[in-house]
């Protein structure tokens, strides 16, 4: 009777372990690929599952994104320029019987294709382009990946450069071009302002020789916007002193005029010849 009670429990415990091994459970983001004896018979969707315990092997293969992180490669650029060189790329399984049959590890494979490829693309463009161009280097670098991994169900949707390394000595020599570029446009808007200032100034000396007026306007208007700070020391135009030159000269010509025209008073001319003395002889 106890051997009977034995071979039971054995048998309970036996179907137990064959009812756990034939019922599979894929998740809703998985998609299982199933095998009997070896051979391929189909794809199973999520849910529920029962296969045949020892007969079947279920693998189940994750549908979702995957996030890899590409590690730093030390690259040299089309024009010789040593930089490190690091991404990210996303991809996800659209064929799970392909990338369960056609490679052994997904991850690895992905990760071995994505360094090499990178080192190839930005090693065909120069520094100036790595640079600029990341989005076209993205592209390029997708683009190859997605002709390679096709054959193993896997889709590249994104691969973007992280991270770009330069050497000390190429960081300031960018720092220092960087600095002269500033410095030449600076020149250039203050060359463009000194001649659109020749250029007002030209208008507004045709306009003042037009109208002389607005001349004699203009320093009246200097001598105002100095007299408000009261200071102590006036300053006169240059052109406000020969004015007063010129009435100076204008005023001593009529005073000289005005002189040479008045009558002669009291002129004593001296005769030559023997003049008896105490005797003037007046004309």
């Amino acid at each position: 009777m106890g051997v009977l009670i034995f071979l039971l429990v054995i048998v309970a415990l036996l179907i137990v372990v064959a009812l756990a091994m034939a019922v599979k459970v894929v998740t809703q983001y998985e998609q299982g690929v199933l095998f009997r004896f070896g051979r391929l018979v189909g794809t199973r969707p999520p849910g529920l599952r029962v296969i045949i315990p020892v007969v079947d092997v279920l693998r189940r293969v994750s549908l979702r994104v995957v996030t890899m992180p590409i590690q730093s490669q030390g690259i040299i650029t089309r024009d010789n320029v040593s930089v490190d060189v690091s991404a990210v790329a996303y991809f996800r399984v659209v064929d799970a019987v392909k990338s369960v049959i056609a490679v052994e590890n997904v991850q690895a494979a992905i990760n071995q294709i994505a360094q090499t490829t990178l080192r190839k693309v930005v090693g065909q463009h120069t520094l100036d382009e790595t640079l600029s161009e990341t989005d076209r280097i993205n592209l390029d670098i997708r683009e190859i990946l997605d002709v390679t991994t096709a054959a193993w169900g896997i889709e590249v949707t994104l691969v973007e450069l992280k991270d770009i390394q330069l050497p000390d000595s190429m960081k300031r020599a960018m720092a220092r071009q960087a600095e002269a570029e500033r410095e030449k446009r600076a020149k250039i808007i203050n060359a463009e302002g000194e001649s659109l200032a020749a250029a007002a100034l030209g208008d507004a000396s045709d306009t003042m020789m037009a109208h002389p007026l607005a001349l004699q306007l203009r320093n009246l208007q200097s001598l105002v916007e100095i007299g408000v700070d009261k200071n102590t020391t006036v300053v006169f135009p240059a052109p406000l002193m020969s004015t007063i030159g010129e009435l100076g000269s204008f005023l001593g010509r009529e005073a000289a005029a005005a002189a040479s025209a008045a009558p002669p008073v009291g002129i004593t001319k001296i005769v030559p010849g023997p003049v008896p003395n105490g005797v003037t002889k007046t004309v």
